[in-house]
């Protein structure tokens, strides 16, 4: 059928894992990229993503040595290749909502500032008890992940409570302390005992906007101006170390860092406010509710060492 004659009149020749190709390239900007997440060779998503183009008779992606773009007319069809793709994945969430936790791939996101110091350890825990369940995993900021959240492309999200947005369900897991984090040679370094309110309006280093981390510790600092902002906790890190000034950090980034300790000073704060509280969650739409809720018990059950449990009551 000649595309520059008219719309295709048959839906025999679009697949939605051809679409599930283009989305992937239009998120990460990169076909290398993209195969590696949905499991294929790069050649073999090109070719997918030719023939899609040529199905539409339009280019989706303008393509350089240096990027990957979506064209004008691309970003508008993209758009409704997200709408459709949504759409698709929430058909097999009904379709599967009556038989517990989906067994298959479930696609599980987690704030930066908590993925790769928590996930390891999810990994491992979901291998012994759901070895039927493979996750994909997404590390973003929490406007990013309450996104794919809400548009169906993620099943589950870990935040940061409260989560600021309706429609949604969060079952807290555990409470992640913050810990004061200082140069060796810093003055708060040798308190015997610390409290927030002894803590300075001066040298205090945060996270730059769009991270959960810096408005929590911002809250807890009665909002003290701030003069240096990091792009990543291990940048953090690594300003802290150099003397550039001090910082709250959660308790699993520090746990998994010891090769730093003798760099910087980490010390518990005497409040029982200086933290934050990780949960699960989900859409509150999502038929797998109840199968949600048991894997968000195994999670506070299993919750690492360095945290505590949810305060009730």
């Amino acid at each position: 059928m000649d595309t520059h004659h008219g719309p295709p009149r048959s839906l025999a020749g679009l697949s939605l894992r051809d679409l599930e190709y283009a989305q992937a390239v239009a998120e990460l900007r990169h076909f290398g990229h993209a195969a590696e997440r949905c499991g294929v060779s790069q050649p073999a998503l090109s070719e997918q993503i030719r023939k899609l183009e040529a199905l539409l008779g339009v280019a989706l992606f303008e393509r350089t040595k240096r990027r990957v773009a979506p064209t004008a007319v691309g970003t508008a069809l993209l758009e409704q290749i997200e709408r459709v793709m949504t759409e698709a994945r929430h058909l097999l969430t009904l379709s599967h909502g009556h038989t517990g936790l989906m067994e298959g791939v479930l696609a599980l996101g987690a704030i930066e500032t908590l993925g790769p110091y928590y996930l390891p350890g999810v990994l491992r825990l979901m291998r012994t008890e759901r070895p039927s369940l493979a996750l994909r995993l997404t590390e973003a900021r929490t406007i990013r992940l309450i996104e794919r959240l809400i548009d169906g492309v993620l099943d589950l999200a870990l935040l940061a409570m409260p989560v600021p947005r309706a429609g949604l369900i969060a079952v807290p897991l555990f409470f992640e302390p913050f810990l004061l984090a200082t140069p060796p040679g810093h003055a708060l370094a040798r308190l015997t005992r610390l409290t927030l309110d002894d803590l300075p309006a001066q040298d205090l280093l945060l996270l730059e906007d769009g991270h959960c981390l810096r408005d929590q510790a911002l809250a807890l600092c009665n909002a003290k101006p701030v003069t240096r902002h990091a792009t990543s906790l291990e940048t953090l890190w690594q300003m802290i170390a150099a003397g550039e000034g001090y910082s709250l950090l959660p308790a699993l980034a520090v746990a998994a860092r010891p090769e730093l300790h003798d760099l910087v000073v980490c010390q518990s704060l005497g409040d029982a406010a200086a933290g934050r509280t990780i949960a699960l969650v989900w859409r509150a739409s999502d038929p797998r509710a109840a199968a949600f809720r048991e894997l968000a018990a195994l999670l506070a059950r299993m919750r690492p060492a360095a945290t505590a449990p949810v305060a009730t009551g």
